[in-house]
């Protein structure tokens, strides 16, 4: 029996490697009781958020690259970036401008800035990378991507032909952008934004109104947010005839899709396509028996691409089975049937809070996955 396992991470307890681990042990144990052989091929997923580099990288080699950036409220901090074998580098923006910096406190997209992916896609130019992949899951801010542009050069200049300072709140003060300091290198680079995003800049479904929220934003914020990417989006047109507003994928990450549009020419796709692409899981998937596949929260927004709903497109090609184990089943989770996945569960045993269901991830994870093989092996005829 051949079994791949495609997890996704489970935010906040396990990375999508110690995930697959995890699962690995307990089929391994299972296996073990039953004196059966399963041949298993780990295959750790991600999105484009927090563990695309980590997932990236197990899957097709290269390294990680240490460097420093500027966190969302400009405090220095230690961050990465990778590089693969052929020289492609892949960026995670939560990296440097993740929501995972920040304490509920903080939280503040008026003032978040972008800066620190910016950063990082230099660092990258530096390491002579001509194909760079920024995966845009996580973000803290809600700066159009406006920091991010300003790290690579481009300037935003206020009526008195000042640079305006950082986060969402300052982009009304935009009066003309200059792009004749952009980094000469980007011209030559090719560009990927991996987001499973699809919102557009402004408006009810656009980046403030949608995930504003979650970052911070009050309603009085969230009304200010949007009029000001409204306000960036007229002056991208105008300076740099490019319509970028209304752009499927143009309100991820708080605007920075619309930036890596407008200012680096960069290409929209689903992150768990191309992580699926660079790993070559569909020629994995061909002769696998089944799939196992999970995250931390399942529910009806998984079927919108993340990696359940990815890993399940693919297995449905070829007619396999998917078993997903998440760390929760929520809302409209039974909507993924209809997908390609067939079975879920959630490695919740008992009544427990979200911290110790965290804490406990690994552990749950384990036990959940061997108690499902044992149960398999039995449908299999093999029990006792």
């Amino acid at each position: 029996m051949k079994v791949i396992i495609a997890p996704d991470s489970f935010k906040g307890s396990l990375s999508s490697i110690q995930a697959a681990e995890a699962i690995e042990r307990g089929i391994k144990k299972a296996a073990l009781a039953y004196s059966e052989n399963v041949e298993v091929a780990k295959v750790p997923m991600a999105d484009g958020g927090e563990g695309t580099v980590e997932a990236i990288i197990s899957a097709v080699g290269g390294k990680i690259i240490p460097t420093k950036a500027l966190d969302p409220l400009g405090r220095p901090i230690d961050s990465f970036f990778g590089v693969l074998p052929d020289n492609t580098a892949v960026i995670e923006m939560a990296a440097a401008s993740g929501l995972n910096f920040l304490k509920e406190e903080e939280r503040n997209p008026l003032k978040t800035t972008s800066y620190g992916t910016g950063q990082l896609i230099k660092a990258a130019l530096d390491m002579g990378c001509e194909n760079i992949i920024i995966g845009i899951g996580g973000s803290a801010t809600n700066d159009g991507g406006v920091g991010m542009a300003q790290a690579i050069g481009v300037e935003f200049l206020d009526k008195e032909g000042k640079q305006i300072g950082f986060g969402g709140g300052e982009l009304s003060k935009i009066y003309k952008i200059d792009i004749s300091h952009l980094d000469g290198r980007v011209k030559n680079a090719k560009f990927t934004i991996a987001s499973d995003v699809k919102n557009p800049l402004c408006g009810p479904e656009g980046a403030s109104a949608i995930y504003g929220p979650q970052k911070g934003a009050t309603p009085e914020m969230i009304e200010i947010l949007d009029k000001n990417l409204d306000h960036l989006a007229k002056i991208i047109k105008r300076d740099l005839g490019k319509d970028i507003k209304d752009l499927p994928g143009a309100g991820a990450a708080g605007g920075l899709g619309a930036a890596l549009m407008a200012f680096l020419d960069a290409q929209l796709r689903p992150g768990i396509e191309i992580v699926m692409e660079l790993s070559n899981f569909k020629e994995k998937v061909k002769d696998a028996n089944i799939i196992f596949t999970g995250e931390g929260s399942t529910d009806y927004q998984t079927k919108f691409g993340k990696v359940p709903f990815g890993v399940a497109q693919v297995a449905k090609e070829y007619n396999k089975p998917v078993i997903c184990v998440s760390g929760s089943l929520l809302e409209g989770y039974e909507q993924l049937y209809e997908y390609g996945i067939s079975a879920m569960f959630s490695i919740v045993n008992k009544p427990m809070d979200l911290k110790e269901a965290m804490e406990r991830g690994e552990e749950l994870l384990y036990k959940t996955s061997e108690n499902l093989f044992r149960l398999l092996f039995v449908g299999l005829g093999l029990g006792r």
